[in-house]
């Protein structure tokens, strides 16, 4: 017997956006100069607190009780909303030139943006909700192509300049996915109802082309970040990390067309 599908996937989502989370406050600290050792401090111990969270993650099974995984869900979330706060205060504090970091506000914004995604992620799962609406479905799509957008950007503004043709392709890239993100937007506006499936299957096939070719775009960047073959301020993690965005989003993409198809 199949164990609860809210089970599976709030612990697929924590799995997943744990490392995430994780991984941004290493980022963060990484940013910052050497006498903001308060927010080094900070993300550090949310590298900890998440590292926790993932420890915690590994007793539990699909076949766990569901009201052990909402009372988890539950504790990560409050640990989701405190780094968002956390993010947002960097930002804020950026913003007004209080601090000066080697992390650029767009990448803080972002990695708020996905705090935020993520702590939503387990209200709703808490609300026994999982089947997306059409709604659903494009504000989705608004919010990854969003990332996907500013992936190419950050790509981009950290490889070396002479690294002319590899910035040449963020670029289009940056273009692409900005393009992407108007059109959904737009549909967004429209609200297509349930019965502009065709509408929406087509919406969802463009923007996994589109994403394919960004993820085989990162995969490349990765692999070449980390035989030292090319100029660039970015870090290996920081370059699989985005890879696994990109595949997230083919994987949301699938279960997104999965239930509009009724499979």
């Amino acid at each position: 017997m199949a164990g609860n599908p809210i089970v599976a996937r709030s612990l697929d989502e924590i799995k997943f956006w744990s490392r995430i989370m994780k991984e941004h406050a290493l980022f963060l600290s990484l940013g910052f100069t050497y006498e903001q050792k308060q927010l080094i401090e900070e993300a550090q111990g949310y590298i900890a607190l998440f590292e926790r969270i993932e420890e915690k993650l590994s007793r539990f099974t699909l076949d766990s009780d569901l009201r052990q995984v909402q009372a988890f869900n539950s504790e990560v979330y409050q640990a989701a909303a405190s780094i968002y706060g956390y993010k947002r205060k960097v930002l804020d504090l950026t913003l007004s030139c209080k601090i000066i970091t080697n992390n650029f506000p767009l990448l803080v914004d972002h990695i708020s943006r996905e705090a935020a995604y993520f702590a939503n992620r387990l209200q709703e799962l808490n609300a026994g909700k999982l089947a997306p609406t059409p709604d659903k479905v494009i504000e989705e799509n608004v919010f990854f192509l969003k990332i996907m957008a500013d992936h190419a950007k950050f790509i981009g503004h950290l490889l070396d300049p002479s690294e002319r043709k590899l910035v040449d392709q963020a670029r289009e890239f940056s273009h692409d996915f900005d393009q992407l993100l108007f059109q959904a937007v737009d549909l967004e506006y429209m609200r297509p109802q349930s019965e502009t499936k065709p509408i929406l299957s087509h919406f969802l096939n463009q923007n996994k082309v589109s994403v394919a070719s960004l993820r085989d775009f990162k995969k490349t960047a990765r692999e070449l970040i980390e035989a030292c073959r090319i100029k660039s301020n970015i870090h290996p993690l920081l370059a699989d990390h985005t890879f696994r965005e990109a595949e997230r989003f083919l994987e949301i993409i699938d279960l997104f067309e999965t239930n509009l198809s009724g499979r």
